[in-house]
């Protein structure tokens, strides 16, 4: 059985498979195409409409038969809200997935992380992919109901009491942070380093709609710094609001599978934070800035004091009028920069070993230049692993830095924006706490690297 994290995904036999939420949940499901919309009504799957081709839903538990589906469908999104309408999931036990196959041997497992405001929490999704379907974990936040969510895929709600004014069209946020992913490589007897260039200094932008002057009071007002705008994430941004608009969905990744980190680095912009907003449904950059603000989540990019700089962009789908939004918040990487980002990720390490009566790990510069090689490469060539598509293993890297030492371990992780969340992400995880809290080991290199796929990527390499 698979452990899924946000993001994690797994393939799935072929057949019928059950999908169940225990606890005081209602469980839906919506049947789309690639452009994340429902061909009609019938595709909406809840307590008042339990069956539609390939999907039957009796009481927490979903049986989907991908075969089944009706003619163009390529993905079914399970949805879970509160028995009770409009109640907090955070006020509930936190809902658990279950995936299981006809005949009852566990397929997956997804625990979302904890909710906070949201009433409904796009869970999974289960979808094809070339000739096979995968299941893909979600655990997507949405706060505007169960029927604010079926509006934004496409499906006609009637309520039994309208509201006294029409409702405009809601913000669809999406999470595009690809979700944290760690791995571990347990310590046993024993590429090339790449260093990262600094970028070259930010090329100025015109603010034609008065961007800044919105959203710069709004980061004073949380104690934060002004933002430029780059040229460079301009560009960037304006490259996936049209990949969006293309695919008429929101996502991190285009159809042409390249994520909204790659352009940004394929733009020319090398970075040490970066973050984002995908959003459809503002018609104008206040829109946009107002619905930023009124999310907890959003709000805290807007506001974050780690970015100096910004691109937005729009792009609208010729099909639907929809307008897709992307804006790029970031910080440029630089030499000082990295090493002050490497050094609190030791340091938060080592605060972990002192809680446990253990000995610091000292810095040692060839594990660090084969850390930071391996993060880079991890980037450059967009796989995530321990093993190389050479097959190089970390004590190869670490030898091939120039490293003697006899004992090696490695913690790599993707996704975690910050060395605090990097650091709780390793020490949440078994076989990473083991290696971080291992008395044998005595020294440590760090490395960090942003772009690829997920975004940012990390590698802790211990010697003894």
């Amino acid at each position: 059985m698979s452990e899924l994290v946000p993001g994690g995904n797994v393939p799935l036999p072929g057949g019928a498979l059950a999908v169940r939420v225990p606890g005081p949940f209602d469980v839906s499901a919506l049947v789309t195409d690639d452009s994340g919309k429902v061909r009609g009504d019938g595709d909406f799957v809840f307590y008042n409409q339990p069956t539609a081709p390939g999907a039957r839903l009796r009481g927490d538990t979903l049986t989907l038969d991908p075969a089944g589906l009706r003619a163009g469908a390529t993905r079914v999104t399970v949805v879970v809200s509160a028995a009770e309408p409009g109640t907090p999931l955070a006020r509930l036990p936190a809902p658990t997935l279950h995936v299981t196959d006809p005949r009852g041997r566990p397929l997956a497992r997804f625990a979302p992380p904890p909710a906070r405001q949201e009433t409904v929490l796009l869970l999974a999704e289960v979808y094809r992919r070339g000739g096979g379907w995968k299941l893909r974990a979600l655990g997507q936040g949405y706060a505007d109901g169960l029927a604010g969510l079926a509006r934004d895929f496409g499906v006609d709600v009637v309520e039994d009491e309208p509201a006294p004014t029409p409702r405009p069209a809601p913000a669809q946020p999406s999470v595009t942070r690809p979700a944290p992913t760690l791995r571990v490589q347990p310590s046993v007897p024993t590429p090339s380093p790449t260093l990262l260039a600094q970028p070259s200094g930010p090329t100025a932008a015109p603010d034609a709609d008065g961007f800044l002057a919105l959203v710069n009071p709004a980061r004073a007002s949380a104690g934060s710094p002004p933002v430029s705008l780059d040229a460079r994430l301009v560009s960037a941004a304006r490259s996936h609001a049209a990949a969006m608009a293309a695919a008429g969905r929101l996502g991190g990744e285009g159809a042409d599978g390249v994520s909204v980190h790659q352009r940004v680095t394929a733009a020319g912009y090398q970075y040490l934070a970066v973050g984002e907003h995908l959003v459809s449904g503002p018609r104008t950059s206040a829109d946009l800035v107002a619905y930023c603000l009124r999310a907890d989540r959003p709000r805290r990019t807007l506001q974050d004091p780690v970015f100096t700089h910004v691109g937005l962009a729009q792009a609208r789908q010729g099909h639907t009028g929809d307008t897709y939004w992307t804006a790029l918040w970031a910080s440029p990487l630089t030499p000082g920069g990295l090493a002050r980002t490497e050094a609190e990720v030791v340091d938060l390490t080592n605060r972990e070993r002192a809680r446990a009566g253990l000995r610091p790990l000292a810095v040692d510069p060839l594990l660090a230049t084969a850390a930071r090689g391996h993060s880079a490469d991890m980037v450059a060539r967009c796989f995530y692993s321990h093993t190389s598509p050479e097959g190089g293993q970390p004590w190869d890297r670490a030898a091939a830095a120039g490293s003697g030492r006899r004992t090696i371990g490695e913690n790599i992780a993707c996704g975690q924006r910050s060395p605090a969340e990097v650091v709780e992400g390793w020490m949440n995880s078994p076989g990473h706490r083991a290696n971080i809290l291992r008395p044998a080991f005595t020294h440590i290199g760090v490395g960090f690297s942003g772009g690829g796929p997920a975004g940012t990527y990390w590698t802790q390499l211990f010697g003894a």
